[in-house]
């Protein structure tokens, strides 16, 4: 078991009724897409780990992502303080001065299909499994995710614009805090009832204005159950993490 945690949950999904409901999106600013926090330094690193020691398994680029990859570490430098290094691949590079993994997904016939992507904290997923299939492939396995709401998400990368990104952030339970959890579909892992961690993912969406690809990307915060201040506490009582969207 690896330890990185954060001191503190900055959003807690659940004491909100915008965003407890699926999809839960709202506005994001720009200048509030990509996050620091005390995690930052522990996290960067085991992204070096993780790419000398599984390469494959947390980065996969298509040629025809190959563009839109150089126009995301373009706009994620201009956003950041911190200064890339390393790696000529651009995703590579991203994991060199950001906390957050990218996905991108660009329009093929009716749906977004996942054609690169820096994954090297998945919660439960493999992105083996995803890499190349579309949106309703990726999100088959989770529960809550229902045809109407296959729509919704569609119709969000459909109609989302380059100076109007969008975010929502979920809330997973772990008894095992290590960033990095790949689960293949069948894989089952335990669901703690309490004392274990929570794991959040601040989740955005936003449009490259140049090759007009979508890009998901993900935050990963995680702290243990105790470290919840007292009215995210009670409100996790009032309103409990439900085991069957843990993926969404």
């Amino acid at each position: 078991m690896h330890e990185i945690c954060q001191k503190r949950l900055r959003f807690a999904p659940w004491l909100e009724e915008k965003s407890r409901r699926l999809p839960g999106v709202m506005p994001l600013e720009m200048a509030d897409w990509l996050q620091v926090d005390e995690a930052f330094d522990a996290q960067i690193a085991e992204k070096a780990r993780l790419l000398r020691a599984c390469r494959e398994e947390v980065l996969q680029t298509s040629p025809q992502a190959q563009a839109s990859a150089e126009e995301l570490l373009a706009l994620a430098t201009k956003h950041s303080e911190a200064v890339p290094h390393g790696s000529d691949e651009p995703l590579a590079k991203l994991a060199t001065f950001t906390q957050e993994d990218f996905c991108i997904l660009q329009k093929q016939g009716d749906e977004h299909v996942l054609t690169a992507a820096l994954l090297c904290f998945p919660a439960s997923w493999t992105l083996a499994e995803k890499f190349l299939r579309p949106l309703t492939v990726i999100h088959d396995p989770v529960a809550p995710y229902t045809d109407d709401i296959a729509k919704r998400v569609q119709r969000l990368f459909d109609a989302v614009r380059p100076d109007r990104p969008l975010w929502r952030a979920n809330a997973l339970r772990y008894s095992d805090p290590t960033l990095f959890q790949p689960r293949r579909y069948g894989e089952n892992r335990d669901h703690p009832e309490e004392g274990g961690y929570i794991r959040s993912e601040r989740q955005s969406i936003l449009r490259l204005p140049e090759t007009d690809a979508v890009v998901f990307s993900i935050h990963t915060t995680v702290i243990p159950e105790s470290a919840l201040t007292p009215e995210q506490a009670a409100g996790l009582q009032k309103h409990p993490i439900i085991h069957a969207s843990e993926d969404a």
